[in-house]
């Protein structure tokens, strides 16, 4: 027993120290960052800005490879998938926290494949409504769908996307029935609205920006806990009418499952000292969205909250399952 009792400790120093020694060591060739999407947008824009980074510290590329399709699941998998050797990791939306909610069969668990790294930055939609609709606040849009429930429609870029949760999170803490309009992409559901072919929207804020300013879409609210720096006249859904409703969207860094924890330690410190670096930071701030560098543990914490409340939210609308 006492044998036992020096060797434990003799190998747990061992193991910290090769733990060190693979930290130090590495990277010591490219490391892949995969955006499960197409070139182009904010997240491709951020993650080749971070790239860049990470790319002058390490002195070692970190490559950007898009690799879009079903809905990020093509390169959410291919990540997943891949050797966790700490050379390749995903950069991805808060979509992939609705995905096995939404997806009958999917080649990868969100959950059980991939371990959070760092958030790198949050955002939110915009309830936005075509002009012609005769509510100029949040309060007034609830009394107006109340008052004619199934009479409004509201667009979505795609079941079970981030605006469709949104809305249906929305008609379920306000009681009102309003009707989904699925369209193919962001720039079909903002030009639906502009053109009265639905009235409601919860947008991404970039392509119904230029449509608020110019008054051809009228902005009633943020799905965020607070007001945007960059928008203060525009107030929160929680404060214009519906207490506790917040809609957060967000991008995070992943690694695959059995990535070593000192590698994932590296990635997470050198994505936190980056996005503090000022540049960075007012060009994401810039674009509309907060600054995160959240730690491993707490983006743990928040990626699996968020799974079981997307889950619940689409159980409790009925929202159908794609293949």
């Amino acid at each position: 027993m006492k044998r036992l009792s020096r060797i434990v400790p003799i190998s747990l120093i061992v193991a910290l120290a090769a733990g060190n020694v693979l930290a130090q060591s590495y990277p010591s060739r490219p490391v892949r960052v995969v955006i499960p999407m197409a070139a182009g947008g904010q997240m491709d824009t951020i993650a080749r800005l971070i790239a860049q980074k990470l790319t002058e510290s390490w002195k070692q590329p970190a490559l950007i490879e898009n690799r879009g399709g079903s809905g990020g699941n093509v390169g959410a998998t291919a990540v997943a998938k891949s050797e966790p050797n700490g050379y390749t990791f995903l950069m991805a939306s808060s979509g992939i926290a609705i995905s096995r909610s939404v997806y009958r069969k999917l080649a990868f668990d969100p959950v059980k494949d991939l371990i959070p790294v760092s958030q790198i930055y949050s955002s939110c939609l915009m309830l936005v409504v075509n002009p012609s609709v005769p509510a100029n606040s949040v309060t007034e849009l609830i009394a107006l769908a109340k008052a004619q429930p199934g009479r409004l429609n509201y667009a979505s870029s795609g079941s079970g996307g981030n605006p469709h949760l949104a809305a249906e999170l929305f008609k379920a803490m306000t009681g009102t029935d309003m009707v989904h309009i699925p369209y193919k992409g962001a720039a079909q559901t903002d030009s639906a609205v502009v053109a009265n072919e639905v009235q409601v929207l919860f947008a991404i804020q970039d392509g119904v920006l230029p449509f608020v300013k110019s008054g051809r879409l009228r902005a009633l609210g943020i799905t965020a806990k607070s007001r945007l720096s960059a928008m203060p006249d525009v107030p929160t859904v929680a404060e214009s009418g519906v207490p506790d409703y917040e809609f957060r969207t967000w991008v995070g860094m992943f690694a695959p499952a059995g990535t070593a924890r000192e590698i994932v330690t590296r990635l997470y410190a050198e994505v936190a000292r980056i996005l503090a670096m000022p540049d960075v930071r007012e060009r994401i701030i810039g674009m509309r969205n907060e600054p995160a560098g959240t730690t491993p543990e707490e983006f743990d914490a928040m990626f699996k909250a968020d799974v079981a409340r997307y889950a619940r939210i689409v159980k409790e609308a009925r929202i159908p399952l794609q293949d």
